[in-house]
C-alpha cells in the first residue's frame, strides 16, 4: 500500500537493505518495513546447501570415467558474495537475476577441474577405486581455491558416490573379473582336491604304518613264543641228557654190582656150580654129569658097555 512493504526473513537468510545506494540495515533474520520504490533488498541464503554433480573425466590411460557425487557448502561471507553476484529480490521475494543459480555451476566447475587433476594421473583400475583419494584431495583443493574463497563460500563436505567406466569398458572389466574369479574358484577346487588327496594319502600311510606295527608286534610275539619253545626244548634236552646220564650211571652201578657178584663165580668149576645150583640131589643131573665125564675121558676108556635096560631105567626115572 503506497509502495510500503513488509519483509520478514528466516535466521538462515542474510539481509542487505540498500537505500539511495547505501546500506540502511543488514543482518540475519530481519523483519522490517521499507519503501519499495526507493529500496533494494538483497537476500543471501546462508543455510548449508547440497549440490549433486555428475561429470566425465579421462584417466591416465585415456579411458573415460563418470564421477558422481555431492558437494555440501554454505555462505560464510554473504557481503562478499552479494558484492559479486546479484541476489536482489523483487516485491514477491524472487531473485531478479539468474546469478544465484549460476553459483552452483561455478562450484561444480571448480570441483570438476580438481577431480580431473586427480583422475588424470591414475590408470583406469586405480581411478575406479580412488573415491577416498578424490574426496581428500578435492576437498582440500576446494578450501584453497581462489574461485571459492573469493565468493565467500565454505565447502563443508564432499561425497564421491561412484566412479564408473563406460558401459563397454565396464563389461570388459566384468568379464575379466569374472574370469579371474573363475580361475580363483578353479584354483580353490584344485586345492581342495589336492588337500583331499593328501589327506587320503596320509590316511593310507597311517593305515599301512598301523598294519606294519601290527605285523611287527605279531612277529615279535612269534619270536618270543619261538624263543620260549626253544628254551623249553633246551630244558627238555638238558633233562633227557641228565636222565640218560643218570640211567647210564645206574646201569654202570648195576653192572659193577653184577660184575662184583659174578667175579668169584668165574673162578669156580662149572661142575661145582651145577651141583650147587641143583642142590646136589637130582639123580638125572648126576647121571648126566657122569656121562659127560665119560665123554670127556673117552680116550682113556678101553671099552664101556651100557645095556638098554640101564638106559631105559635111567630115562624112566
Amino acid at each position: 500500500m503506497f509502495g510500503i512493504a513488509y519483509l520478514k526473513t528466516p535466521p538462515t537468510t542474510y539481509v542487505l537493505h540498500y537505500k539511495a545506494g547505501k546500506v540502511k540495515r543488514e543482518g540475519k533474520g530481519l523483519s522490517f518495513l521499507y519503501y519499495r520504490p526507493t529500496s533494494t533488498v538483497v537476500l543471501v541464503p546462508m543455510a548449508s546447501a547440497d549440490v549433486p554433480f555428475v561429470f566425465n573425466d579421462v584417466t591416465a590411460d585415456f579411458q573415460e570415467v563418470t564421477v558422481q557425487g555431492q558437494l555440501t557448502y554454505r555462505v560464510a561471507d554473504p557481503k562478499k558474495l552479494a558484492a559479486l553476484l546479484d541476489f536482489s529480490v523483487d516485491g514477491s521475494g524472487r531473485h531478479r537475476s539468474e546469478d544465484p543459480g549460476k553459483l552452483e555451476e561455478r562450484l561444480i566447475h571448480v570441483t570438476q577441474v580438481l577431480a580431473q587433476a586427480v583422475v588424470g594421473r591414475l590408470a583406469l583400475r586405480d581411478a575406479l577405486a580412488a573415491s577416498e583419494t578424490l574426496v581428500r584431495e578435492v576437498s582440500a583443493g576446494l578450501r584453497a581455491a581462489e574461485a571459492v574463497t573469493m565468493l565467500g563460500l565454505e565447502p563443508l563436505a564432499l561425497s564421491i558416490l561412484s566412479v564408473r567406466p563406460t558401459p563397454e569398458m565396464s563389461r570388459a572389466l566384468e568379464a575379466e573379473a569374472r574370469e579371474q574369479l573363475q580361475r580363483e574358484a578353479d584354483s580353490s577346487i584344485y586345492a581342495r582336491r589336492n588337500a583331499a588327496v593328501e589327506q587320503e594319502r596320509i590316511i593310507k600311510e597311517s593305515e599301512l604304518n598301523t598294519e606294519l606295527a601290527v605285523e611287527a608286534k605279531k612277529q615279535e610275539i612269534r619270536e618270543k613264543k619261538m624263543a620260549a619253545d626253544i628254551a623249553v626244548e633246551q630244558q627238555r634236552t638238558a633233562l633227557i641228557t641228565r636222565q640218560v646220564e643218570n640211567d647210564k650211571q645206574a646201569a654202570d652201578s648195576r653192572a659193577y654190582a653184577l660184575e662184583a657178584t659174578l667175579a668169584p663165580l668165574r673162578q669156580a668149576d662149572w661142575k661145582t656150580l651145577m651141583a650147587v645150583s641143583s642142590g646136589g640131589g637130582d639123580p638125572k643131573l648126576m647121571i648126566a654129569l657122569a656121562f659127560r665125564e665119560l665123554a670127556e675121558n673117552a680116550a682113556k676108556i678101553g671099552e664101556l658097555n651100557i645095556s638098554p635096560d640101564l638106559l631105559k631105567s635111567l630115562l624112566g626115572k
